[in-house]
């Protein structure tokens, strides 16, 4: 992020009469990207239809699996142009408060690409940090960004990959973190059918994570303790579970090249692994909650070929064992990804790239389907 000048923050310190001398010991910055995506998808059995979530960015769960003809589609957009803003306010005790808030126009409803293609910005992140303290919305301390493998699309290799941001209290010492943050239970109802997304739950969620860091790369292991609760008066139903979570992920640096891995494995998972792909739990015939197991990874290897080339290869997967007489015969019983790229920047701060993915996505009925997607993608940071 760049720092605002010294002018700017005079000039905001005019509109500011109260509290104005804080302006005196705080730092300002910003920084963010434009970001120009135009995505070629052919799909083996079926489509999404125009709007759908799916066709901007990978999501395991809407690889279309309806057994009809193939179908190819072609989209292009700005929405994952992103702005974030920070602060640094420099104490009388020598520590520091540093704040931080992130923006972009992904997975936001309402918009159309019929006139305007406008789009309403949502929040990514909002925290505050003190010592050794974070508050407020970030990436859960169960996921390791920094394994996130280098590609075009939003979030690459999404089949195996923790991806969560939420709000939390998280505390950090030195390789160490423990978090409680917040909770959401996702439950299949018994037989099959629509996904029931409820907030019943009376504790958060609670993570640990150690972090070890070397000059070869870290290597990082966290755990998941959380509670999947259920009630709704009209049937009765009130239930509650506890699910657990281990995630070991790694990033190795070879040269200038690196390999990140990553493995999760749990019971009740849910909304953490793979964008959801699998709920954290399934309805039975009485009303109550049974865990759903999932498992999930990722490889990849990024390649620099020259000072402003360089190429990733991924590959990551998702399995669950699904009891079929709960969930019923429709439920996501595996996806996975391959994906390559090859990126060109001129200068550090503009990037072209071109990246292929190709996916499978696989009923407990057997029923799968494939998509094929071409990525083109022009990126400038600041």
């Amino acid at each position: 992020m760049k720092t605002i000048t010294t002018l700017t923050a005079l000039l905001a310190a005019c509109t500011l009469p109260v509290g104005a001398d804080a302006l005196n010991n705080t730092e300002f910055s910003y920084g963010g990207y434009i970001k120009l995506d135009a995505i070629a998808s052919q799909y083996s059995d079926g489509d999404l239809s125009s709007g759908n979530i799916g066709r901007d960015f990978y999501i395991p769960a809407l690889v279309p699996v309806e057994g009809v003809e193939e179908s190819t589609a072609f989209d292009m957009h700005a929405r994952q142009s992103r702005f974030k803003l920070g602060t640094k306010t420099s104490l009388d005790n020598g520590k520091a408060i540093t704040t931080r808030i992130e923006m972009d126009f992904m997975a936001t409803p309402n918009g159309d690409e019929r006139i305007s293609n406008s789009y309403s910005p949502r929040i990514r992140i909002a925290s505050l940090q003190y010592d050794n303290w974070l508050f407020g919305q970030s990436w859960s301390t169960f996921q390791d960004v920094a394994v996130l493998p280098e590609t075009l699309d939003f979030i690459g290799a999404t089949d195996g990959t923790i991806f969560v941001r939420q709000a939390m209290i998280r505390y950090t010492n030195g390789g160490f973190a423990i978090a409680i943050e917040n909770p959401e239970t996702t439950i299949t109802p018994f037989g099959g059918g629509g996904r029931i997304i409820a907030d019943d739950n009376a504790v958060p969620d609670f993570v640990a994570r150690y972090t070890y860091k070397g000059g070869w790369g870290h290597i990082s292991l966290a755990g998941l303790l959380r509670q999947l609760s259920y009630e709704d008066t009209a049937s009765n139903i009130d239930d509650s579970i506890t699910a657990v979570g281990l995630s070991l992920s790694a990033k190795i640096n070879i040269g200038r090249d690196d390999l990140k891995l990553m493995i999760n494995s749990g019971s009740g998972l849910g909304r953490y692994l793979g964008l959801n792909t699998a709920n954290g739990a399934v309805l039975d015939a009485n009303g109550e909650l049974e865990a759903i197991d999932a498992t999930g990874g990722l490889v990849a290897y990024r390649h620099w070929w020259s000072e402003q080339w360089r190429s990733s290869l991924s590959y990551s997967f998702f399995n669950a064992d699904n009891d079929t007489a709960l969930t019923g015969a429709n439920a996501t019983k595996m996806t996975n990804s391959l994906r390559i790229n090859a990126l060109y920047s001129p200068t550090p701060a503009l990037t072209f790239g071109v990246e292929y993915a190709k996916a499978t996505r696989e009923l407990e009925s057997g029923t799968d389907g494939d998509m094929d997607r071409l990525q083109f993608s022009a990126k400038y940071s600041f």
